[in-house]
This record gives C-alpha cells, sequence and structure tokens, in this order.
C-alpha cells in the first residue's frame, strides 16, 4: 500500500507519495475535490495521513469515497513531527514529516465529529455570530447616547431600543442610530428563528433535553455540549473531560515542586464560555434546585474570590453533565457533594 502525506491549505496543498518500492513523489495541487480525483481517484488504495484543520473533514470524506484509507491527525501530538527540521520550514518538508509519520506509526488520531453533530456545531456558530454582532451595535447605539449626555437604562437586549427611543434624542442623533435599529430588527429575527431550531433540538434529542435539566443549562449550552462532545464513551473520566475543555488548572512543575496556574484554555472555546455563564446564572440564582452548588461555589468565593469560584464551578458543572450523559440520569440535587468531600480549586483558575 502507497503512503502519502498531505499538508493541507486552503488554496493550495502539497503531496508527499511513498510507493511500494519506496520512490517518494512530490506534488503540489489546488485543494478542490477535482484535483484530488483527477491526481488520486486512479491511484491504488493508499493510505493518507492529514492533519486536523478546517478543511480536513470534507477532503477525508471525498478521499475515503476515492477508495483511500484516511487518517485525521491530531495537529498537537509533538512525535508526529519528530523527523521535521527546525531550521527550515516548507510545505514539501510538512508532506515528507507526514508521510515519515504514516510509515511509522507516529501519529494520535483527531476525533472526527458525526455528521448531525457537524451540523448543530455550525448552527450554533451561526447564532454566536448573530448575537455577538447584535453585541456590537447595542454598544454602539449605547456609547452614541451616552455622547450626547444622556443615558440607556439598564434592561434586557430586547428592550435596549424602546428605552433608546423613549429619551429625547435630537434629530441628528436619531438619524445616527436609524441604520443600527434597521439592522437590529432583522438580527432578533433571525436569532429569535435561531432560538426556535435549537430548541427543536432539544426537544427531539433525548441527551439534549437530559442535559437540559441540570441548574443554568438551556438548550443553546446543552446542545453545544453535545455537539462537542459528540460520543461520551470516548472519555474515560469526569476529569478527562474537564481537561478537554480546557477548565482544569494548566501546571508547571519540577521535582517537588508543583505549581498550577490559570486554566489550560484547552479546547472549544465557545462551549468553556458557555460554561461560565452557565455557572454564573447558577450563582445568581434564588431557586432552591441550585442551593447546594451555590453553597459549595460560595466557600471557594469567600477564600479565593467570586471570579475563581465561578471558572470552579464550571468545572464542576462539566462534570455533572458528563455523569448525567454517561449513566442516562436527569440532574438530582440530592447527589451533589459538599466541598468538604470535594477536591479545592487551586492556583489561579480565572477564564480570563
Amino acid at each position: 500500500m502507497d503512503i502519502i502525506g498531505l499538508d493541507l491549505h486552503k488554496r493550495e496543498s502539497q503531496l508527499s507519495i511513498k510507493a511500494k518500492d519506496g520512490a517518494i513523489t512530490d506534488r503540489r495541487i489546488v485543494t478542490s475535490r477535482e484535483r484530488f480525483t483527477a491526481v488520486l481517484g486512479d491511484q491504488p488504495r493508499a493510505r493518507v495521513l492529514l492533519e486536523a484543520s478546517t478543511e480536513s473533514e470534507w477532503v477525508a470524506r471525498h478521499l475515503e469515497s476515492l477508495g483511500h484509507e484516511v487518517i485525521v491527525a491530531d495537529p498537537n501530538y509533538a512525535p508526529m513531527y519528530a523527523n521535521r527540521s527546525r531550521r527550515t520550514k516548507t510545505d514539501r518538508r510538512d508532506a515528507r514529516t507526514l508521510m515519515d509519520a504514516c510509515e511509522t506509526g507516529a501519529w494520535r488520531p483527531a476525533y472526527r465529529l458525526s455528521e448531525p453533530r457537524r451540523h448543530v456545531r455550525a448552527e450554533l456558530a451561526v447564532r454566536d455570530a448573530l448575537v455577538r454582532t447584535r453585541t456590537r451595535y447595542l454598544a454602539l447605539a449605547k456609547a452614541l447616547v451616552r455622547r450626547d449626555g444622556l443615558r440607556v437604562p439598564t434592561s434586557a437586549s430586547a428592550w435596549v431600543t424602546t428605552r433608546i427611543a423613549e429619551l429625547d434624542l435630537s434629530p441628528a442623533l436619531t438619524t445616527e442610530l436609524a441604520p443600527l435599529f434597521a439592522v437590529y430588527a432583522s438580527l432578533n429575527e433571525q436569532i429569535a428563528t435561531a432560538d426556535r431550531r435549537i430548541a427543536t433540538l432539544a426537544a427531539t434529542d433525548p441527551i439534549v433535553a437530559r442535559l437540559a435539566t441540570a441548574p443554568g443549562v438551556g438548550p443553546v449550552t446543552a446542545s453545544a455540549f453535545v455537539a462537542t462532545i459528540d460520543d461520551i464513551t470516548r472519555f474515560r473520566s469526569a476529569h478527562q473531560l474537564e481537561a478537554y475543555l480546557g477548565v482544569v488548572p494548566s501546571e508547571r512543575s519540577s521535582g517537588e515542586k508543583r505549581q498550577l496556574g490559570r486554566i489550560t484554555k484547552a479546547g472549544n472555546g465557545r462551549m468553556r464560555w458557555l460554561l461560565v455563564e452557565a455557572a454564573w446564572r447558577i450563582l445568581r440564582s434564588k431557586s432552591p434546585a441550585t442551593a447546594a452548588l451555590r453553597g459549595w461555589t460560595l466557600t471557594i468565593a469567600q477564600r479565593r474570590g467570586k471570579r475563581i469560584a465561578a471558572v470552579a464551578l464550571a468545572r464542576r458543572l462539566a462534570g455533572i453533565l458528563y455523569a448525567m450523559w454517561r449513566d442516562g440520569m436527569p440532574y438530582d440535587a440530592q447527589r451533589i457533594r459538599p466541598l468538604a468531600r470535594a477536591k479545592p480549586p487551586v492556583a489561579d483558575q480565572r477564564a480570563g
């Protein structure tokens, strides 16, 4: 079987092909389905190694449809680059390095999301972009109002335009705000549509519906968690999942000295942000269902401050969601252990 290292890029990609007789061929081709078919379509079944990236999934699926064995590798796995030159870096050298790693087995596979989960992640990414755009528009509108010596009363985002309209605006300011308000209405409509689609998903997906029973976790957070993890069995423990999401402290230890720092922030940043936001919702809640988690977190806050405590709660919430998914059980506040039986958070764990 031939061995192929594929250094994948947005416009052009580099191929290093090692035949059975040891002959190596280097080719640079346009990154498109047509060119991959033209170059590798008639090639005997080969083993192809490429790094996980934005384009890697469609390329892997296309090469698999051509009959090849495709390995999507974790780009953070250092042994895969053992043969890479430290002085000179080129696409050709990178493709050769991937080819060598493929031949020797010095790679670690990256997890490939299932098609339904990839679709959900795309839906959530679009919603997130819409919400962030709306936030920027509202911030600009409030700044323009403050420039004229006025102040917008505190309110939910849906009421900001109404609160601004109630102010004594000058004709010039009204004209300046008009384009923002016109786009704002459309953004609200698109966000509401996205929320309805996600709510439908939460109602039809039993895993999402189960996770949404946890305090502070709504359809968006539950859907994002399921779409990010995809298969809960690939994690052996809650701590392994927490590390995957980047909500565990970083560590720089040597000899007898152990030094823990801020959280690693590895993995999906949007999921980590959603967990921290869920933690803050729990801290602000007055519901009896959140009493155990709030008590646990406030004990930490007395020693470390609320920001660090909120991140500690986000980490624990990730572990709770892991257990709910693994065991097929809804949230049960009676199973929340007090701080005395939990490991106290250490070092600086700010979300940044």
